[in-house]
Protein backbone atom coordinates (compact mmCIF):
# COMPACT_ATOMS: atom_id res chain seq x y z
CA UNK A 1 0.00 0.00 0.00
CA UNK A 2 2.97 2.23 1.24
CA UNK A 3 4.14 1.86 -2.24
CA UNK A 4 1.32 2.79 -4.26
CA UNK A 5 0.66 5.53 -2.43
CA UNK A 6 4.09 7.09 -3.01
CA UNK A 7 3.87 6.35 -6.64
CA UNK A 8 0.85 8.74 -6.74
CA UNK A 9 2.43 11.30 -5.09
CA UNK A 10 5.38 11.24 -7.04
CA UNK A 11 2.95 11.47 -10.21
CA UNK A 12 0.73 13.91 -8.60
CA UNK A 13 4.12 15.98 -7.89
CA UNK A 14 6.02 15.72 -10.86
CA UNK A 15 2.95 17.26 -12.70
CA UNK A 16 2.65 19.88 -10.11
CA UNK A 17 6.31 20.87 -10.23
CA UNK A 18 6.98 20.93 -14.27
CA UNK A 19 3.51 23.46 -14.33
CA UNK A 20 5.54 26.03 -12.13
CA UNK A 21 9.17 25.30 -13.37
CA UNK A 22 10.74 24.70 -10.36
CA UNK A 23 14.50 26.54 -9.14
CA UNK A 24 17.02 23.99 -9.86
CA UNK A 25 20.56 23.38 -8.20
CA UNK A 26 23.09 21.11 -8.69
CA UNK A 27 25.74 20.52 -6.17
CA UNK A 28 28.42 18.19 -7.57
CA UNK A 29 31.13 17.01 -5.18
CA UNK A 30 34.27 16.32 -6.54
CA UNK A 31 36.17 13.04 -5.54
CA UNK A 32 33.79 11.95 -2.81
CA UNK A 33 32.90 8.59 -1.10
CA UNK A 34 30.21 7.20 -0.36
CA UNK A 35 30.78 6.44 2.98
CA UNK A 36 31.82 8.89 4.20
CA UNK A 37 28.63 10.36 3.62
CA UNK A 38 26.43 10.34 7.71
CA UNK A 39 23.14 9.75 5.83
CA UNK A 40 24.29 6.76 4.27
CA UNK A 41 25.51 5.25 7.70
CA UNK A 42 29.19 7.02 8.63
CA UNK A 43 29.57 7.60 11.98
CA UNK A 44 32.38 10.18 11.23
CA UNK A 45 30.04 13.28 11.67
CA UNK A 46 31.75 14.97 8.22
CA UNK A 47 28.39 15.75 6.75
CA UNK A 48 25.96 17.58 9.12
CA UNK A 49 24.28 19.74 6.17
CA UNK A 50 24.39 16.94 3.76
CA UNK A 51 22.48 14.98 6.03
CA UNK A 52 20.22 17.21 7.30
CA UNK A 53 19.28 18.07 3.71
CA UNK A 54 18.62 14.22 3.06
CA UNK A 55 15.93 13.95 5.86
CA UNK A 56 14.26 16.11 3.16
CA UNK A 57 15.48 14.08 0.30
CA UNK A 58 15.46 10.78 -1.39
CA UNK A 59 18.57 9.40 -0.55
CA UNK A 60 20.19 6.64 -2.89
CA UNK A 61 22.23 4.28 -0.98
CA UNK A 62 23.41 2.90 -4.35
CA UNK A 63 24.68 5.27 -7.37
CA UNK A 64 26.72 4.95 -9.30
CA UNK A 65 29.27 7.42 -11.18
CA UNK A 66 29.72 6.43 -15.56
CA UNK A 67 33.63 6.73 -15.03
CA UNK A 68 35.85 7.94 -12.43
CA UNK A 69 36.89 10.61 -14.14
CA UNK A 70 35.58 14.44 -13.29
CA UNK A 71 34.85 15.48 -17.43
CA UNK A 72 33.95 12.37 -18.06
CA UNK A 73 31.85 11.85 -14.99
CA UNK A 74 30.17 15.32 -15.49
CA UNK A 75 29.77 15.13 -18.78
CA UNK A 76 27.14 11.81 -18.46
CA UNK A 77 25.67 13.38 -15.64
CA UNK A 78 24.34 16.58 -17.38
CA UNK A 79 23.96 15.00 -20.79
CA UNK A 80 22.11 11.85 -19.66
CA UNK A 81 24.57 10.00 -22.16
CA UNK A 82 27.40 7.01 -21.87
CA UNK A 83 30.93 7.98 -21.91
CA UNK A 84 30.73 5.45 -25.15
CA UNK A 85 28.16 7.68 -26.95
CA UNK A 86 29.14 10.87 -25.74
CA UNK A 87 33.34 10.43 -26.13
CA UNK A 88 33.97 13.53 -24.06
CA UNK A 89 37.90 13.46 -22.40
CA UNK A 90 40.38 15.92 -21.32
CA UNK A 91 42.91 14.22 -23.89
CA UNK A 92 40.60 14.38 -26.71
CA UNK A 93 36.66 15.66 -27.75
CA UNK A 94 35.18 18.03 -25.78
CA UNK A 95 31.33 18.32 -25.62
CA UNK A 96 29.94 18.29 -28.81
CA UNK A 97 27.22 20.72 -29.96
CA UNK A 98 25.17 17.66 -31.45
CA UNK A 99 25.02 16.68 -28.01
CA UNK A 100 22.09 17.09 -25.29
CA UNK A 101 23.12 19.35 -22.70
CA UNK A 102 20.92 20.08 -19.48
CA UNK A 103 21.96 23.55 -18.89
CA UNK A 104 21.45 24.14 -22.60
CA UNK A 105 18.23 22.72 -22.79
CA UNK A 106 16.92 24.90 -19.44
CA UNK A 107 18.27 28.20 -21.00
CA UNK A 108 15.96 27.22 -24.03
CA UNK A 109 12.95 26.86 -21.59
CA UNK A 110 13.58 30.25 -19.92
CA UNK A 111 15.44 29.39 -17.16
CA UNK A 112 18.32 31.93 -16.07
CA UNK A 113 21.89 29.77 -15.58
CA UNK A 114 24.78 30.04 -14.54
CA UNK A 115 27.72 27.51 -13.09
CA UNK A 116 30.41 28.25 -10.52
CA UNK A 117 33.23 25.45 -10.47
CA UNK A 118 36.44 25.20 -8.64
CA UNK A 119 38.86 23.45 -11.03
CA UNK A 120 40.35 23.96 -14.02
CA UNK A 121 39.18 20.51 -15.35
CA UNK A 122 35.77 22.30 -15.96
CA UNK A 123 37.54 25.39 -17.47
CA UNK A 124 35.72 25.38 -20.89
CA UNK A 125 37.92 28.81 -21.83
CA UNK A 126 41.36 28.00 -20.17
CA UNK A 127 41.11 24.53 -18.99
CA UNK A 128 39.73 20.79 -20.08
CA UNK A 129 36.02 21.54 -21.31
CA UNK A 130 35.44 22.79 -23.92
CA UNK A 131 31.61 23.11 -24.69
CA UNK A 132 30.62 23.04 -21.29
CA UNK A 133 29.57 26.37 -20.93
CA UNK A 134 26.96 25.74 -23.76
CA UNK A 135 23.55 27.35 -22.39
CA UNK A 136 25.09 29.37 -19.77
CA UNK A 137 24.85 33.29 -19.12
CA UNK A 138 27.25 32.87 -16.40
CA UNK A 139 29.90 30.19 -16.49
CA UNK A 140 32.39 31.61 -13.29
CA UNK A 141 35.97 29.74 -14.11
CA UNK A 142 38.78 31.26 -15.24
CA UNK A 143 41.75 28.72 -14.16
CA UNK A 144 45.46 28.98 -15.39
CA UNK A 145 48.38 26.90 -14.74
CA UNK A 146 50.80 27.78 -12.11
CA UNK A 147 53.98 29.26 -12.09
CA UNK A 148 56.61 27.85 -10.32
CA UNK A 149 56.43 28.61 -7.21
CA UNK A 150 52.57 29.29 -7.36
CA UNK A 151 50.10 27.70 -5.30
CA UNK A 152 47.37 25.54 -6.88
CA UNK A 153 44.70 27.61 -5.10
CA UNK A 154 43.62 30.42 -7.49
CA UNK A 155 45.44 29.02 -10.68
CA UNK A 156 44.06 25.12 -11.11
CA UNK A 157 41.83 25.38 -8.62
CA UNK A 158 39.64 27.41 -5.98
CA UNK A 159 38.75 26.77 -2.40
CA UNK A 160 35.21 26.08 -2.11
CA UNK A 161 34.39 28.86 0.06
CA UNK A 162 35.49 31.05 -2.41
CA UNK A 163 33.09 29.21 -5.17
CA UNK A 164 30.32 29.07 -2.81
CA UNK A 165 30.60 32.89 -2.07
CA UNK A 166 30.44 33.88 -5.78
CA UNK A 167 27.41 31.55 -6.56
CA UNK A 168 25.52 33.25 -3.40
CA UNK A 169 26.55 36.53 -4.74
CA UNK A 170 24.81 35.62 -7.72
CA UNK A 171 22.01 34.12 -6.35
CA UNK A 172 21.21 37.61 -4.53
CA UNK A 173 21.00 39.61 -7.67
CA UNK A 174 17.33 39.65 -8.65
CA UNK A 175 15.74 38.08 -11.65
CA UNK A 176 13.08 36.85 -13.40
CA UNK A 177 12.14 33.33 -13.96
CA UNK A 178 13.11 30.17 -13.15
CA UNK A 179 16.89 29.84 -12.44
CA UNK A 180 19.23 26.96 -12.78
CA UNK A 181 22.25 26.66 -10.49
CA UNK A 182 25.60 24.57 -11.06
CA UNK A 183 27.63 24.77 -7.70
CA UNK A 184 31.00 22.51 -7.96
CA UNK A 185 32.82 21.76 -5.25
CA UNK A 186 36.55 20.72 -5.59
CA UNK A 187 37.99 20.56 -2.24
CA UNK A 188 37.87 16.56 -2.00
CA UNK A 189 39.97 16.57 -4.40
CA UNK A 190 43.79 15.65 -4.33
CA UNK A 191 46.05 16.59 -2.96
CA UNK A 192 44.64 16.90 0.93
CA UNK A 193 45.13 19.87 2.07
CA UNK A 194 41.68 21.12 4.56
CA UNK A 195 41.65 24.72 5.61
CA UNK A 196 42.42 25.52 9.18
CA UNK A 197 39.71 24.51 11.45
CA UNK A 198 39.07 21.50 8.98
CA UNK A 199 41.93 19.50 9.71
CA UNK A 200 41.16 17.52 12.91
CA UNK A 201 38.32 15.47 11.06
CA UNK A 202 40.57 11.95 11.46
CA UNK A 203 42.22 12.74 8.03
CA UNK A 204 43.38 15.27 5.84
CA UNK A 205 40.69 13.52 3.43
CA UNK A 206 37.78 13.69 5.87
CA UNK A 207 38.67 17.29 6.50
CA UNK A 208 37.73 18.28 2.98
CA UNK A 209 34.90 16.55 3.22
CA UNK A 210 33.85 18.07 6.06
CA UNK A 211 34.79 21.28 4.78
CA UNK A 212 32.95 20.72 1.55
CA UNK A 213 29.83 19.93 3.49
CA UNK A 214 29.79 23.53 5.29
CA UNK A 215 30.07 25.17 1.72
CA UNK A 216 27.24 23.43 0.73
CA UNK A 217 25.52 24.55 3.94
CA UNK A 218 26.22 28.12 3.29
CA UNK A 219 24.03 27.45 0.01
CA UNK A 220 21.33 26.51 1.56
CA UNK A 221 21.12 29.12 4.02
CA UNK A 222 21.57 31.43 0.87
CA UNK A 223 18.17 29.65 -0.45
CA UNK A 224 16.06 29.59 2.39
CA UNK A 225 16.98 33.32 2.91
CA UNK A 226 15.82 33.99 -0.44
CA UNK A 227 12.60 32.11 0.40
CA UNK A 228 13.27 29.50 -2.55
CA UNK A 229 14.52 27.02 -0.66
CA UNK A 230 11.30 24.84 -0.30
CA UNK A 231 10.04 24.72 -3.94
CA UNK A 232 13.58 24.11 -5.51
CA UNK A 233 14.81 20.71 -6.76
CA UNK A 234 18.10 20.19 -5.19
CA UNK A 235 20.22 17.37 -6.46
CA UNK A 236 23.60 16.63 -5.33
CA UNK A 237 26.27 14.11 -6.61
CA UNK A 238 29.49 12.94 -6.08
CA UNK A 239 31.27 12.77 -9.76
CA UNK A 240 33.32 10.12 -8.47
CA UNK A 241 35.04 8.05 -5.29
CA UNK A 242 38.23 8.29 -4.46
CA UNK A 243 40.78 4.68 -3.86
CA UNK A 244 42.66 5.89 -0.44
CA UNK A 245 45.05 3.39 -1.37
CA UNK A 246 42.84 0.42 -2.00
CA UNK A 247 44.04 -1.90 -4.62
CA UNK A 248 46.86 -0.23 -4.92
CA UNK A 249 45.58 3.35 -6.06
CA UNK A 250 46.29 6.38 -4.11
CA UNK A 251 43.45 8.89 -6.16
CA UNK A 252 41.27 7.98 -8.82
CA UNK A 253 41.10 7.60 -12.76
CA UNK A 254 41.55 4.04 -13.22
CA UNK A 255 39.35 1.25 -11.38
CA UNK A 256 36.29 0.45 -11.26
CA UNK A 257 35.33 -0.66 -8.24
CA UNK A 258 32.83 0.93 -5.25
CA UNK A 259 35.95 2.72 -3.59
CA UNK A 260 35.43 4.96 -6.94
CA UNK A 261 32.79 4.77 -8.49
CA UNK A 262 30.08 4.42 -6.01
CA UNK A 263 28.56 8.18 -4.99
CA UNK A 264 26.65 9.99 -2.73
CA UNK A 265 23.35 11.21 -4.60
CA UNK A 266 20.62 13.33 -2.76
CA UNK A 267 17.64 14.18 -4.60
CA UNK A 268 15.08 16.91 -2.84
CA UNK A 269 12.15 17.74 -4.79
CA UNK A 270 10.42 20.59 -4.41
CA UNK A 271 8.06 20.63 -1.31
CA UNK A 272 10.47 18.90 0.25
CA UNK A 273 8.86 15.38 -0.44
CA UNK A 274 10.63 12.61 0.31
CA UNK A 275 10.27 9.06 -1.12
CA UNK A 276 11.83 5.60 -1.74
CA UNK A 277 15.11 5.22 -3.34
CA UNK A 278 15.60 2.26 -5.80
CA UNK A 279 18.79 0.59 -5.07
CA UNK A 280 20.51 0.62 -8.33
CA UNK A 281 21.03 4.29 -10.23
CA UNK A 282 23.31 5.80 -12.07
CA UNK A 283 24.38 9.28 -12.69
CA UNK A 284 23.86 9.50 -16.35
CA UNK A 285 19.89 9.77 -14.54
CA UNK A 286 20.18 12.85 -13.47
CA UNK A 287 19.39 15.00 -16.76
CA UNK A 288 16.44 13.30 -17.42
CA UNK A 289 14.63 13.48 -13.67
CA UNK A 290 15.58 17.18 -13.83
CA UNK A 291 13.92 17.16 -17.22
CA UNK A 292 10.66 15.63 -16.16
CA UNK A 293 10.60 17.64 -12.91
CA UNK A 294 11.05 21.09 -15.02
CA UNK A 295 8.02 19.67 -17.48
CA UNK A 296 10.62 19.60 -20.03
CA UNK A 297 10.76 16.18 -22.57
CA UNK A 298 13.60 14.34 -22.40
CA UNK A 299 15.70 14.26 -25.42
CA UNK A 300 15.69 10.58 -27.40
CA UNK A 301 19.26 10.64 -27.29
CA UNK A 302 19.56 10.81 -22.98
CA UNK A 303 20.34 7.18 -22.33
CA UNK A 304 19.32 7.39 -18.46
CA UNK A 305 16.06 6.85 -17.03
CA UNK A 306 14.19 9.60 -14.82
CA UNK A 307 14.55 8.59 -11.51
CA UNK A 308 10.92 9.52 -10.77
CA UNK A 309 10.30 6.64 -12.64
CA UNK A 310 13.09 4.64 -10.51
CA UNK A 311 11.44 5.46 -7.23
CA UNK A 312 7.81 4.81 -8.35
CA UNK A 313 8.50 1.13 -9.34
CA UNK A 314 9.94 -1.70 -6.83
CA UNK A 315 13.28 -3.97 -7.98
CA UNK A 316 16.32 -4.07 -7.79
CA UNK A 317 17.04 -0.71 -10.39
CA UNK A 318 18.92 -0.71 -13.40
CA UNK A 319 22.42 -2.35 -14.46
CA UNK A 320 25.10 0.27 -14.00
CA UNK A 321 27.64 0.54 -16.27
CA UNK A 322 31.09 2.54 -15.59
CA UNK A 323 34.18 2.65 -17.88
CA UNK A 324 37.86 4.40 -17.60
CA UNK A 325 39.44 5.42 -20.73
CA UNK A 326 42.35 7.04 -18.38
CA UNK A 327 44.05 4.16 -18.05
CA UNK A 328 44.66 3.29 -21.78
CA UNK A 329 45.39 6.97 -22.96
CA UNK A 330 47.07 8.41 -20.18
CA UNK A 331 49.70 5.17 -19.32
CA UNK A 332 48.98 3.13 -22.64
CA UNK A 333 47.34 0.22 -20.63
CA UNK A 334 43.75 -2.10 -21.39
CA UNK A 335 40.95 0.39 -20.78
CA UNK A 336 38.78 -0.55 -18.52
CA UNK A 337 35.48 -1.23 -17.84
CA UNK A 338 32.42 -2.86 -15.56
CA UNK A 339 28.57 -3.54 -15.37
CA UNK A 340 26.87 -4.03 -11.52
CA UNK A 341 23.99 -6.15 -11.94
CA UNK A 342 22.30 -7.41 -8.91
CA UNK A 343 24.93 -8.21 -6.18
CA UNK A 344 27.50 -8.52 -9.07
CA UNK A 345 29.83 -6.86 -10.33
CA UNK A 346 32.13 -7.52 -13.43
CA UNK A 347 35.11 -5.85 -14.94
CA UNK A 348 36.32 -6.44 -18.06
CA UNK A 349 40.05 -6.51 -17.90
CA UNK A 350 43.03 -8.22 -19.71
CA UNK A 351 42.22 -10.03 -16.21
CA UNK A 352 38.98 -10.48 -16.11
CA UNK A 353 37.39 -9.66 -12.35
CA UNK A 354 34.14 -10.49 -10.60
CA UNK A 355 33.06 -9.53 -7.00
CA UNK A 356 29.84 -10.73 -4.89
CA UNK A 357 29.86 -7.01 -3.47
CA UNK A 358 27.19 -8.09 -0.85
CA UNK A 359 29.32 -10.52 0.41
CA UNK A 360 32.54 -8.53 -0.34
CA UNK A 361 32.13 -4.87 -0.83
CA UNK A 362 36.43 -4.44 -0.54
CA UNK A 363 36.21 -6.37 -3.78
CA UNK A 364 39.16 -8.76 -2.88
CA UNK A 365 37.61 -11.96 -3.65
CA UNK A 366 38.14 -12.52 -7.95
CA UNK A 367 35.14 -14.72 -8.42
CA UNK A 368 35.39 -15.08 -12.00
CA UNK A 369 37.92 -18.08 -12.32
CA UNK A 370 35.64 -20.08 -9.82
CA UNK A 371 31.75 -18.37 -10.65
CA UNK A 372 32.69 -18.68 -14.83
CA UNK A 373 28.88 -18.85 -15.25
CA UNK A 374 28.26 -15.94 -13.82
CA UNK A 375 31.43 -14.18 -14.84
CA UNK A 376 29.92 -15.18 -18.38
CA UNK A 377 26.34 -14.03 -17.94
CA UNK A 378 27.43 -10.48 -17.21
CA UNK A 379 30.32 -10.21 -19.55
CA UNK A 380 27.32 -11.16 -22.38
CA UNK A 381 25.70 -8.55 -21.20
CA UNK A 382 28.25 -5.69 -20.99
CA UNK A 383 29.15 -6.50 -24.89
CA UNK A 384 25.26 -6.08 -25.66
CA UNK A 385 25.26 -2.97 -23.87
CA UNK A 386 28.52 -1.99 -25.63
CA UNK A 387 27.24 -2.87 -29.15
CA UNK A 388 24.49 -0.99 -28.17
CA UNK A 389 26.65 2.41 -28.41
CA UNK A 390 28.41 1.01 -31.66
CA UNK A 391 28.21 3.99 -33.64
CA UNK A 392 26.73 6.67 -31.80
CA UNK A 393 27.58 10.07 -33.07
CA UNK A 394 28.92 13.35 -31.44
CA UNK A 395 32.01 15.08 -32.14
CA UNK A 396 35.72 13.92 -33.29
CA UNK A 397 39.10 14.85 -31.89
CA UNK A 398 40.67 13.51 -35.00
CA UNK A 399 43.08 15.06 -36.68
CA UNK A 400 42.20 16.45 -40.05
CA UNK A 401 44.23 15.51 -43.48
CA UNK A 402 45.37 19.49 -43.43
CA UNK A 403 46.68 19.26 -40.28
CA UNK A 404 48.42 16.11 -40.64
CA UNK A 405 49.89 17.34 -43.68
CA UNK A 406 51.25 20.48 -42.18
CA UNK A 407 52.66 17.86 -39.34
CA UNK A 408 54.23 16.08 -41.79
CA UNK A 409 55.87 19.23 -42.58
CA UNK A 410 57.34 19.72 -39.28
CA UNK A 411 58.79 16.12 -39.48
CA UNK A 412 55.76 14.09 -37.35
CA UNK A 413 55.61 10.40 -39.01
CA UNK A 414 53.09 7.40 -37.80
CA UNK A 415 51.21 9.51 -35.48
CA UNK A 416 49.33 6.83 -33.57
CA UNK A 417 45.37 6.31 -34.00
CA UNK A 418 42.90 7.00 -31.40
CA UNK A 419 41.50 3.65 -30.47
CA UNK A 420 37.33 3.78 -31.79
CA UNK A 421 35.46 4.64 -28.61
CA UNK A 422 33.54 1.67 -29.23
CA UNK A 423 36.44 -0.70 -29.07
CA UNK A 424 35.97 -3.32 -26.85
CA UNK A 425 39.26 -5.19 -26.56
CA UNK A 426 41.03 -5.25 -23.55
CA UNK A 427 44.17 -6.76 -24.71
CA UNK A 428 47.43 -5.13 -23.33
CA UNK A 429 48.75 -4.45 -19.85
CA UNK A 430 46.63 -5.10 -17.25
CA UNK A 431 46.20 -1.73 -14.78
CA UNK A 432 46.35 -3.59 -11.72
CA UNK A 433 49.82 -4.78 -12.46
CA UNK A 434 51.33 -0.85 -12.61
CA UNK A 435 49.29 0.98 -10.65
CA UNK A 436 52.00 1.96 -8.53
CA UNK A 437 53.59 3.69 -12.03
CA UNK A 438 50.30 5.57 -11.98
CA UNK A 439 50.51 6.39 -8.61
CA UNK A 440 53.83 8.12 -9.54
CA UNK A 441 52.45 10.11 -12.46
CA UNK A 442 50.22 11.28 -10.65
CA UNK A 443 52.13 12.48 -7.69
CA UNK A 444 54.67 14.28 -9.89
CA UNK A 445 51.12 16.17 -12.24
CA UNK A 446 49.84 17.45 -8.08
CA UNK A 447 53.37 18.83 -7.69
CA UNK A 448 53.33 20.65 -10.85
CA UNK A 449 49.76 21.89 -10.09
CA UNK A 450 51.00 23.75 -6.86
CA UNK A 451 54.09 25.14 -8.74
CA UNK A 452 56.72 22.47 -7.65
CA UNK A 453 57.73 21.62 -11.46
CA UNK A 454 61.64 21.28 -9.78
CA UNK A 455 60.36 18.27 -7.65
CA UNK A 456 58.59 16.25 -10.15
CA UNK A 457 61.01 16.40 -13.16
CA UNK A 458 63.49 13.67 -11.91
CA UNK A 459 60.47 11.43 -11.25
CA UNK A 460 59.33 12.33 -14.33
CA UNK A 461 62.36 11.80 -16.47
CA UNK A 462 62.91 8.09 -14.77
CA UNK A 463 59.37 7.21 -15.78
CA UNK A 464 60.25 8.35 -19.35
CA UNK A 465 63.16 6.82 -19.48
CA UNK A 466 61.62 3.15 -18.57
CA UNK A 467 58.41 4.07 -20.27
CA UNK A 468 58.68 6.40 -23.50
CA UNK A 469 55.25 4.86 -24.29
CA UNK A 470 53.21 6.50 -21.66
CA UNK A 471 51.19 10.04 -22.87
CA UNK A 472 50.71 11.39 -19.06
CA UNK A 473 54.74 10.35 -18.57
CA UNK A 474 55.96 12.09 -21.53
CA UNK A 475 53.18 15.34 -21.10
CA UNK A 476 53.90 16.27 -17.47
CA UNK A 477 57.65 16.18 -18.05
CA UNK A 478 56.84 18.72 -20.94
CA UNK A 479 54.71 20.62 -18.50
CA UNK A 480 57.60 20.31 -15.87
CA UNK A 481 59.97 22.15 -18.10
CA UNK A 482 57.76 24.59 -19.50
CA UNK A 483 57.18 25.92 -15.83
CA UNK A 484 60.41 26.23 -15.14
CA UNK A 485 60.94 28.08 -18.53
CA UNK A 486 63.29 25.08 -20.04
CA UNK A 487 61.17 25.65 -23.14
CA UNK A 488 64.11 23.93 -25.11
CA UNK A 489 63.72 20.71 -22.75
CA UNK A 490 59.95 20.70 -22.95
CA UNK A 491 59.70 20.31 -26.59
CA UNK A 492 61.38 16.93 -26.94
CA UNK A 493 58.74 15.49 -24.19
CA UNK A 494 56.03 17.58 -25.58
CA UNK A 495 56.12 16.29 -29.61
CA UNK A 496 56.18 12.56 -28.11
CA UNK A 497 53.16 13.29 -26.04
CA UNK A 498 51.75 14.43 -29.96
CA UNK A 499 52.68 11.74 -31.27
CA UNK A 500 51.41 9.55 -28.38
CA UNK A 501 47.92 11.16 -28.34
CA UNK A 502 47.34 13.35 -31.63
CA UNK A 503 44.12 14.56 -30.88
CA UNK A 504 45.22 15.93 -27.02
CA UNK A 505 44.31 19.23 -27.39
CA UNK A 506 46.24 20.70 -24.13
CA UNK A 507 49.74 19.32 -25.83
CA UNK A 508 49.56 21.25 -28.86
CA UNK A 509 48.68 24.69 -26.97
CA UNK A 510 51.93 23.72 -24.75
CA UNK A 511 54.11 22.69 -27.73
CA UNK A 512 52.94 26.28 -29.28
CA UNK A 513 54.07 27.89 -26.26
CA UNK A 514 57.20 26.23 -26.16
CA UNK A 515 58.69 27.10 -29.97
CA UNK A 516 56.99 30.22 -29.35
CA UNK A 517 59.58 30.89 -26.89
CA UNK A 518 62.52 29.19 -28.64
CA UNK A 519 61.85 31.26 -32.03
CA UNK A 520 60.48 28.48 -34.08
CA UNK A 521 57.45 30.97 -35.41
CA UNK A 522 56.43 28.36 -38.11
CA UNK A 523 56.03 25.32 -35.53
CA UNK A 524 54.51 27.20 -33.02
CA UNK A 525 51.83 28.64 -35.84
CA UNK A 526 51.00 25.22 -36.99
CA UNK A 527 50.49 23.64 -33.16
CA UNK A 528 48.47 26.42 -31.89
CA UNK A 529 46.25 26.60 -35.10
CA UNK A 530 45.63 22.77 -34.06
CA UNK A 531 45.36 23.95 -30.47
CA UNK A 532 42.74 26.92 -31.29
CA UNK A 533 40.55 24.31 -33.47
CA UNK A 534 39.98 22.65 -30.33
CA UNK A 535 40.19 25.14 -27.30
CA UNK A 536 38.38 27.90 -29.62
CA UNK A 537 37.52 29.92 -26.08
CA UNK A 538 41.26 29.67 -25.08
CA UNK A 539 42.49 33.07 -25.17
CA UNK A 540 46.22 32.44 -24.62
CA UNK A 541 45.90 30.26 -27.64
CA UNK A 542 44.82 32.88 -29.25
CA UNK A 543 47.16 35.37 -28.83
CA UNK A 544 50.42 33.13 -28.89
CA UNK A 545 49.10 32.20 -32.30
CA UNK A 546 48.85 35.76 -33.28
CA UNK A 547 52.46 36.66 -32.44
CA UNK A 548 53.04 33.67 -34.60
CA UNK A 549 51.58 35.43 -37.31
CA UNK A 550 53.16 38.50 -36.81
CA UNK A 551 56.53 36.77 -37.04
CA UNK A 552 55.48 35.41 -39.82
CA UNK A 553 54.48 38.44 -41.80
CA UNK A 554 50.81 37.31 -41.88
CA UNK A 555 49.51 40.48 -40.60
CA UNK A 556 45.75 39.94 -41.48
CA UNK A 557 45.50 36.46 -39.31
CA UNK A 558 47.85 38.20 -36.75
CA UNK A 559 45.14 40.66 -36.36
CA UNK A 560 41.98 37.92 -36.78
CA UNK A 561 43.61 36.37 -33.68
CA UNK A 562 44.82 39.28 -31.50
CA UNK A 563 40.83 40.72 -31.85
CA UNK A 564 39.68 36.92 -30.61
CA UNK A 565 42.21 37.06 -27.57
CA UNK A 566 40.80 40.43 -26.78
CA UNK A 567 37.01 38.88 -27.12
CA UNK A 568 37.89 36.62 -24.74
CA UNK A 569 39.36 38.46 -22.33
CA UNK A 570 36.60 40.48 -22.11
Amino acid sequence: MRGCTLAVLLMISASLFAAQKPNIVLITLDSTRADRMGFLGSKARLTPNLDALAKQSVAFEHAYAQSPRTLASHAALLTGTYPPYNHVSEFGAGLADSLPYLPDLLHGAGYRTAAFVGTIALDPRDGFAPGFDRGFETYDAGFRLPQAGESRYGTVERRGGEVAARAVTWLQRPGKGPFFLWLELNDPHAPYQPPAGYARAGSAYNGEIKYADAQVGKLLTALRARKVYDGALIVVAGDHGESLGAHGEETHGVFLYDDTVRVPLLVKLPQNRAGKPAPHVRLVDVAPTMLELAGLPVPPQMQGQSLLRAMRQAGTGEAAYARSEYSRDAFGWSRLESWRAGKYLYIRAPKAELYDVEADPGCSHNLAGNSQATAGTMATQLLAFDSRMTGKASGSAQLSSSELQKLASLGYVGLQKSVSPNETAVTGTDPKDEIALANKVEGAMLEIEDGKAQRASAALQAVVKGHPGMFLAQFAAGMAAMQQRQYAQAAPFLRKAIELQPQAAWAYYEMGEALAHTGDWKGAATHLEIAVARLPEMAEAHATLAEAYQHLGRAADAKREQERAGQLRK
